[in-house]
């Protein structure tokens, strides 16, 4: 069995595994659908009510798609002006650690105060601020890590400050500025989806689930659940084919 094949198999047969042993536990314990509703339960939910998260997952998606183009777009820049201009980066230091420990609970009500609870900007800038970080500090770091022996190559050619980056800084950075925007992917579609939470319109995943809660549907809160972990998965795997096909063209 070949590596990958491996890579593969091991998730799938894990998650198989542990939704059999919970549909077991939830029958065999006759737990009720308030504390943990059966993966069937939950699947009946989400094929009757396909059409409806598919809807909210597409808000959701959109939201968190357009928050992490902005907040990678903006984490890159930064982090090339940080790498080029030392002094640049000693002022970011402080502005990137408050971004990091910002609650998305206290951001996402102020946001909706600013840009109305009618519009979706409030959960799009969520998205950037949450996904900004880890693109801007992968980033940075990546255009800090270079090969003193690279280096010295460099200087022994007499390249020029741009020769330099255009091919040793630049081509070593690319696996941490994917790795940072994989991480953004994630946190992308989690704060998107947190945000709908505290207000804003009467769309997407995060309010979906509050509304099914709420009416005391909890097979159909797990379903519209599912449907927000299709979205975070289907972000990671599209960012890491993404890295495949650049790494590969690189190579």
């Amino acid at each position: 069995m070949s590596a990958r094949l491996r890579v593969v198999l091991a998730p799938v047969i894990f998650g198989v595994v542990a939704l059999l042993l919970w549909q077991w536990l939830v029958t065999a314990k006759d737990i009720q659908p308030y504390v943990l509703p059966s993966p069937s339960a939950i699947w009946g939910q989400f094929s009757d009510n396909l059409g409806i998260i598919r809807d909210a997952a597409i808000t959701t998606a959109k939201n968190a798609l357009l928050g992490l183009i902005i907040g990678t777009f903006f984490g890159i820049v930064w982090a090339a002006l940080a790498a080029a201009v030392r002094p640049i980066e000693q002022m970011a230091a402080p502005i990137v650690v408050a971004l990091s420990v910002i609650p998305i609970v206290a951001l996402a009500p102020v946001l909706y105060a600013m840009f109305g609870a009618a519009a979706q900007t409030g959960r799009v800038l969520v998205a950037a601020i949450a996904a900004f970080v880890p693109v801007y500090v992968n980033s940075l770091r990546g255009l800090r890590t270079v090969a003193p022996l690279h280096r010295d190559l460099m200087r022994s050619y007499a390249a020029t400050g741009w020769q330099a980056t255009r091919a040793v800084t630049l081509p070593g950075a690319v696996p941490f500025v994917f790795t940072g925007i994989r991480i953004a992917s994630s946190v992308a579609v989690i704060s998107a989806l947190i945000a709908e939470y505290f207000g804003g319109p009467l769309d997407g995943l995060g309010i979906s689930i509050t509304s099914a809660v709420s009416s005391s549907r909890y097979s159909l809160a797990w379903a519209f659940v599912l449907g927000s972990v299709i979205i975070g998965l289907l972000f990671y795997c599209v960012t890491y084919a993404l890295e495949a096909l650049v790494t590969r063209h690189r190579t």
